[in-house]
């Protein structure tokens, strides 16, 4: 009978060892918002906009835990109401903690490439000056499954590397490298670089975007500079501009932004320079945040006949 108890606590013992050994942190956090926007892209020297009105909502869940030999797993999920219709799904990813041989994730969906998260980083306090004109394209589109590594055990240093597979009609899928250096205070610089050949044979891209901020005092400075070679004739662009925020108190920012889209033509296109002006504000009390912006664009998406100004406002709500 005493081996029968002993056996009975060894296996009690064992069992709360391992559900120790495999114990996980669980967190949920969410938000809401609604927001009213004057024009989108169809609307400067385009046409009407159609409804302005937008809500958006995310349920976030994530989930990490250590293993035996030191290394961390960690899981998110975003469960997003605008796109319940379809999967209902965002922001998949799995990242794998390798200790000083730095992290590999997996984005299962909503990913970025290193160059994709990096073709703006203009300090603003709400949207980027290109909001309402389409951005400057920089960056592989990022479907589902792919990768992306990150090294920073050198001090003031991130290193970067991405893949993203092929969508079927390209075998090469896209690569990208990229380094941020933020070891001196207030100044972040970062460079990466590229190519997308997820389109197809004699479509590849090849890209590159850096980027300069540097905050002082309340101000935060910032200069931008990406380009985009096509092998397709008539499809490369530039995307360079310069940017400033201020933070009047810890609940009130604004922003000021300059850009452009230099665009290349062909024998059926003109050459035709995208720019924006644009200035922003946001006011945030605990959970709930107000933000406004305001744009003037000219030869929006390229065409020189549509120049025009819009402004979007938002409020939004953390949970």
């Amino acid at each position: 009978m005493n081996n029968l108890k002993k056996i009975g606590l060894t296996a009690i013992a064992a069992s709360l060892a391992t559900v120790s050994a495999n114990a996980a942190d669980f967190s949920v956090s969410g938000g809401a918002s609604m927001s009213y926007t004057s024009n989108a892209i169809v609307g400067i020297g385009g046409g009407a906009n159609g409804n302005p009105w937008a809500m958006s909502d995310t349920v976030n869940f994530a989930a990490s835990g250590e293993l035996d030999n030191g290394w961390t797993i960690s899981y998110t999920l975003g469960l997003d109401g605008s796109v319940a219709p379809t999967s209902g799904f965002e922001d998949r990813t799995l990242a794998i903690g390798l200790g000083d041989m730095g992290t590999i994730t997996m984005m299962g969906q909503d990913g970025s490439s290193v160059v994709g998260s990096m073709d703006d980083k203009l300090p603003t306090a709400y949207e980027e000056s290109w909001n309402f004109s389409g951005g400057p394209g920089t960056g592989t589109s990022v479907g589902n499954n792919a990768f992306k590594y990150s090294y920073g055990a050198i001090d003031g240093v991130n290193l970067e590397a991405s893949y993203v597979p092929s969508t079927g009609v390209a075998a090469g899928g896209s690569t990208d490298i990229g380094i941020t250096y933020s070891g001196i205070d207030g100044l972040t610089i970062g460079v990466a670089t590229g190519t997308d050949d997820t389109v197809g044979a004699g479509s590849e891209v090849d890209e590159q975007a850096m980027y300069i901020t540097y905050a002082y005092d309340a101000f935060t400075f910032g200069v931008q500079s990406n380009e985009s070679d096509s092998a397709v004739a008539g499809a490369d662009s530039e995307f360079s501009g310069w940017a400033v925020s201020y933070a009047v108190s810890d609940d009130i920012s604004v922003s000021l932004a300059q850009t452009e889209i230099e665009r290349e033509g062909d024998s059926a296109n003109i050459d035709a320079t995208t720019e924006h002006t644009a200035i922003s504000a946001s006011y945030t009390m605990g959970s709930m945040a107000v933000k406004a912006t305001r744009a003037d664009v000219s030869n929006a998406q390229g065409n020189e006949a549509r120049d025009g100004e819009a402004y979007a406002v938002e409020l939004s709500f953390a949970f």
